[in-house]
């Protein structure tokens, strides 16, 4: 008994280095600037409050009001703003720059844990006061975010170490948190690839036929996927053993490479084919962070072939 509980520790609580937190960190830093970026011309139109914007912010409180009254919403802050004597629009403006302000200092690693916090709660408020318009990208963001907020920072590469240099990282507090990163990411695409492949659509072809002619993510023109249809079949099938075997190779040091590289490629071609950029960029930053550092992390002279995957029982299965 005294035995498995140690080998439950080791699994739990691996040491390990802070490159898997460097690459959450700036990985979501660059996200939220281009979540930001991307929503400037629709922001106040996407959250405004009934009869002035594109569905009512109040609408999607309210739905959300009925599962639960502690989850952050925009309305908390315009109550705040309006006790300040702001109007609802500058409040809207003011949680953008902020957010913005919030990527850009993760990015560079300055101010790491309170902008952790703070992009976490005004990103999860904007995106459940808008949820009725959200989709995986958002709550994988959020995901993110969350981990990144609890983890031990700051990391060797930002910022803040260089400028306060910290005297010592406890390496078994960062394992468990990238470990747990890791059981999300296993569990989140086994759950994916299970109802994939017990859908017809993913074997004949006609659920990667559907996503890539549904507006907006059209990209392709009619003509080229009608040129390539044959290969629908074979996409969807692969796709959905991608995901249903993705943790049972990911942790193995023999397959990890392979698997992680084919997944890393599934969400490219999902940026590329079908628009969905941001989406396919959050999903590569968090599996380069959960199992992929040694593909980031590399010397000047290289990297011998033994380094791509970390050794399982010195930095973390």
């Amino acid at each position: 008994m005294h035995r498995w509980r140690q080998q439950i520790l080791r699994f739990l609580f691996p040491a390990e280095t802070d490159q898997w937190l460097s690459i959450l960190r700036v990985g979501l830093g660059v996200q939220i600037v281009l979540y930001c970026l991307s929503l400037w011309n629709d922001w106040v139109y996407l959250l405004a409050p009934t009869g002035r914007g594109l569905i009512s912010r109040n609408l999607a409180e309210s739905v959300m009001g009925a599962e639960s009254i502690v989850i952050p919403r925009i309305s908390w802050l315009v109550a705040v703003g309006g006790w300040l004597g702001l109007e609802n629009e500058t409040v809207l403006w003011a949680v953008w720059g902020l957010l913005l302000l919030g990527g850009i200092l993760l990015s560079i690693g300055l101010y790491s844990r309170l902008a952790a916090f703070g992009t976490w709660f005004l990103h999860l408020s904007a995106v459940k006061s808008g949820d009725l318009l959200v989709y995986g990208v958002d709550n994988f963001v959020t995901i993110g975010l969350f981990y990144l907020m609890l983890s031990p920072l700051p990391d060797k590469a930002s910022l803040d170490w260089k400028i306060r240099k910290p005297r010592s990282q406890n390496s078994e507090l960062l394992g468990i948190f990238r470990r747990l990163l890791q059981l999300h990411l296993s569990l989140a695409y086994f759950s994916g690839g299970l109802s994939k492949c017990l859908g017809r659509g993913w074997w004949d072809g006609s659920s990667i036929w559907r996503a890539l002619i549904r507006p907006p993510f059209d990209v392709l023109s009619p003509e080229l996927l009608v040129k390539w249809k044959h290969l629908f079949p074979v996409l969807g099938i692969g796709v959905w053993i991608i995901e249903l075997g993705y943790p049972f190779f990911i942790w193995s040091k023999r397959t990890r490479l392979v698997w992680l590289i084919c997944v890393l490629l599934m969400h490219i071609g999902i940026g590329l084919f079908m628009g969905m950029y941001l989406f396919a960029s959050i999903m590569i930053v968090l599996n380069l962070a959960a199992f992929g550092p040694g593909l980031v992390y590399w010397r000047p002279g290289g990297l011998r072939a033994s380094e791509m995957v970390p050794r399982e029982d010195a930095v973390s299965a």
